[in-house]
């Protein structure tokens, strides 16, 4: 990962290079904000957020869609945790709908979708695991996750598909910490359909201090 900081009278920022199908964490202060850039376009990125002193708060999916009323994020969401509490809330997108259905990756559901020769091959969960390991997580620690920048659109029967992307290369999406945070991102590895084009890319991630 490629690594870079600035300080102004005002704000610092880190900014780092996560590599294709790596994972990547880091804890937000509140009122920070973290800015995730699609480098080059059509890559998911899986995403995973804890309160920092307490990472039994989590993100949960049931709470955030109920309260928005819509199964996409785009700006002004609010993830909400499993105490319907705010953790981060999407001050800017520049791709316009987000998912949070469509799960994280792993080798039991790639060789379910895909066939047993896939068993190899490297998932979201593997990232997950390994990268929350680092702060305490396991296995149980998992919850559904928000897909930035996946397209999985919905049809009236409830048949779900994931499709080509809707971001291109520089599109960029901001979240603003409403409590510290610890959060988790699986740069997706998948290669076996169109969520990452077939062809997993870079990302960046930005944290941007609080202005003051």
């Amino acid at each position: 990962m490629t690594t870079s900081t600035s300080t102004s009278t005002s704000t610092s920022t880190r900014t780092v290079v996560v590599p294709a199908r790596a994972a990547w964490s880091a804890v937000i202060r509140e009122g920070e904000t973290l800015t995730l850039t699609d480098l080059h376009g059509n890559q998911a990125v899986d995403f995973l957020v804890y309160d920092a002193q307490d990472t039994a708060v989590r993100y949960s999916a049931p709470d955030t869609v109920h309260a928005q009323g819509n199964i996409f994020l785009t700006t002004g969401s609010v993830l909400l945790s499993n105490e319907h509490t705010p953790l981060m809330t999407v001050t800017a997108d520049e791709v316009g709908r987000h998912d949070t259905v469509g799960g994280a990756c792993s080798k039991e559901s790639n060789t379910l979708r895909y066939g047993h020769h896939t068993w190899s091959q490297h998932a979201c969960v593997d990232n997950f695991l390994a990268e929350g390991a680092r702060h305490g997580l396991g296995k149980r620690d998992l919850v559904s996750n928000i897909n930035w920048y996946m397209n999985v659109p919905v049809e009236k029967d409830g048949t779900l598909g994931i499709v080509d992307g809707l971001s291109a290369p520089g599109r960029k999406l901001t979240l603003r910490a409403e409590r510290d945070v610890l959060v988790l991102v699986s740069n997706c590895p998948q290669i076996n359909n169109p969520c990452n084009g077939f062809d997993p890319t870079a990302v960046e991630t930005t944290i941007t201090g609080a202005a003051g």
